[in-house]
């Protein structure tokens, strides 16, 4: 800050009258740092070594005049700022003056006011050139910046810094050429995160990129010298391993990507553990090229994952087979969305103490052209990967609504529970959907029930409890389907605005032979009864369930030992005759087998 304070002005001046050079050198010396030469030769001289702010010249002088020594001045120093003085008063030396880059001319005899009129002028033109060429060396260096970091942006991910596809790509077509000039085996391992998106939806977009973030670097630890880690798409990555010896080295690599996930990834306060599936394609034998090395090591991740994940797996020529199935399906669900080949099959839910029908849930199934009617199971996982799902979950609900609504004159009012997926209550629309649904088909909101995960509703957090309230504003019911097998804890059933939990078939199931078990639906029933929440026990298959549920005066039950899912022609002549008709299911000693109990 002192040498800004401190700093004057350097001012070359150029004039072989003497008397000139004197006067000009007293008057300005005030505020400026002035040097005095009597012609251009030794001007040029002086500026060899010096830089100036401004230069004050007379046009004619004795060897190099005036007008020749401007353009060589701006040439050294571009923001050096030229006055030319001379004692001709014609506009024509100006002009000239003017044409070969002089700033401003100043005719003598000289006064004290025009000189310093013409020199801060001259300075404050200097700065302003001074500043814009800062400006514009600044603008130079921020788009070189910009144009490397698009340009790293274009070959590595910008979360984890690793290689992206394209560059992966590139690294792998040279390590093909030069395993093909050199007789040897390369190998190309894609690698997928399990459980990673249930991670992600439930913790948030920030713990998903430490998890990234940490993942990639403990790949980097698996890779050895040479070798290339990658990151694709999401949680997959991919490593590129040269000089592959024997089969032998690749297992050892997927035993340490194994190992390298054991410990636990801590996000904040918390604890995650993750594991990963590993597919291996091995070059030459699985693919002469870039593209099927990579297509082929793919379906052996797809293998490794739909075996449980937390292994690898090498390619065989028949996984194609099934990844082609794959697409299919994907194609197939897209054309059943168009066509409506989905259909609702209801299963009851009673209340335990009276045995009444008091509801029914909606469960999809897929009247498939080719393979017939398909469960749930065999075709949801690949709707919530690729989105399917939202318009699934709408055509379910539209229907439950509808028929529900038509079953009303012989039930009265029945509930229907449908199932919503993470996706979908994600969806801006969500709500409105909803509202859409009970308009048209004239269904009263209390008579609808949505079923959300755990981890659907913690999600998005504040906003999904929002969301929530909303729906519930409309009337509409709210449970919490699978309790206990996500990631929430029951104290955090008080702060969500939902009327019923459901509990997990697992914990129903072990109820009666697992302490362990028997203890936690005791816990959970006692806490949500005393937050005013209704409890739906799923699963349940045995009278000693259903005794024991009602010794901890569970509200209501849904399994097979009530009704399995049926079509609807089917479920309403089932119930239509007496609702109560499966009281003494509910009342059956622990001797009826489960047939007779189910056709009774």
């Amino acid at each position: 800050m002192a040498d800004a304070v401190t700093h004057k002005p350097t001012i070359l001046i150029i004039d072989d009258d003497e008397q000139v050079r004197n006067v000009l050198t007293e008057v300005l010396s005030v505020s400026n740092e002035c040097t005095a030469v009597s012609s251009a030769e030794d001007a040029l001289a002086v500026l060899a070594t010096m830089e100036f702010e401004l230069v004050i010249s007379d046009i004619n002088m004795g060897g190099i005049s005036g007008l020749d020594l401007v353009p060589r001045v701006l040439k050294r120093t571009p923001d050096t700022v030229v006055v030319m003085i001379s004692g001709q008063q014609t506009i024509d030396f100006a002009i000239d003056a003017m044409r070969v880059g002089a700033f401003d001319y100043i005719t003598k005899p000289l006064t004290i006011r025009q000189v310093e009129t013409a020199v801060r002028r001259a300075i404050s033109h200097h700065r302003l050139l001074k500043g814009k060429r800062q400006y514009e060396e600044h603008l130079e260096d921020l788009v070189r910046e910009r144009t490397a970091e698009i340009e790293r942006l274009a070959h590595y991910d910008r979360l984890t810094d690793l290689p992206n596809r394209k560059l992966f790509s590139d690294r792998c077509t040279q390590a093909l050429t030069s395993a093909q000039r050199h007789n040897q085996s390369v190998a190309v391992l894609l690698v997928s995160l399990d459980r990673f998106k249930k991670i992600a939806d439930t913790l948030g977009q920030g713990a998903a990129d430490i998890v990234l973030s940490e993942a990639a670097a403990r790949l980097q630890t698996c890779a050895g010298e040479g070798d290339t880690v990658a990151r694709f798409d999401g949680d997959e990555f991919a490593l590129l391993l040269t000089q592959i010896g024997e089969t032998g080295e690749l297992i050892e690599v997927g035993l340490a990507i194994r190992e390298a996930f054991k410990p636990a990834f801590r996000l904040g306060g918390q604890d995650v553990y993750l594991t990963a599936s590993v597919g291996i394609s091995l070059y030459p034998f699985n693919g002469g090229d870039v593209a099927t090395i990579v297509k082929n090591a793919g379906a052996a991740l797809y293998r490794a994952k739909s075996g449980g994940g937390n292994c690898y797996q090498f390619y065989t020529a028949d996984m194609n087979s099934m990844a082609l199935k794959r697409l299919a399906l994907e194609t197939g669900l897209r054309r059943a969305v168009e066509n409506e080949e989905f259909i609702n099959l209801y299963q009851p839910i009673l209340n335990l103490n009276s045995g009444e029908l008091v509801g029914v849930e909606a469960l999809v199934r897929w009247r498939n052209p080719q393979f017939g009617v398909l469960p749930a199971g065999k075709f949801i996982g690949l709707a919530e990967d690729t989105g399917i799902i939202v318009d699934i979950d709408y055509l379910v609900m539209r229907a439950a609504c509808i028929q529900t609504r038509a079953w009303q004159a012989t039930f009265g009012d029945l509930r229907v529970a449908v199932n919503v997926s993470a996706r979908h209550f994600g969806q801006k629309s969500f709500l409105q959907r909803i509202v859409g649904i009970l308009d048209e088909t004239n269904l009263d909101p209390d008579c609808l029930e949505l079923e959300l995960t755990e981890t659907s509703i913690i999600e998005n957090g504040e906003s999904a409890a929002r969301l929530l309230a909303e729906i519930r504003d409309l009337g509409v019911k709210i449970a919490i389907d699978d309790f206990g097998t996500g990631y929430s804890s029951l104290g955090y059933l008080k702060s969500l605005p939902i009327d019923s939990v459901k509990l997990d078939r697992s914990f129903v199931q072990g109820a009666t032979t697992d302490p362990d078990d028997a203890a936690l639906v005791r816990a959970i029933v006692t806490l949500a009864h005393n937050l005013r929440l209704r409890v739906t026990a799923e699963g349940v298959e045995t009278n000693e369930q259903v005794t024991f549920l009602r010794l901890l005066n569970c509200d209501e039950g849904q399994g097979y030992l009530f009704g399995w899912p049926m079509a609807a022609e089917i479920f309403e002549p089932t119930f239509a005759a007496d609702r109560k008709r499966k009281k003494n299911v509910v009342l059956l000693s622990s001797q009826t087998n489960l047939s007779s109990a189910i056709n009774e």
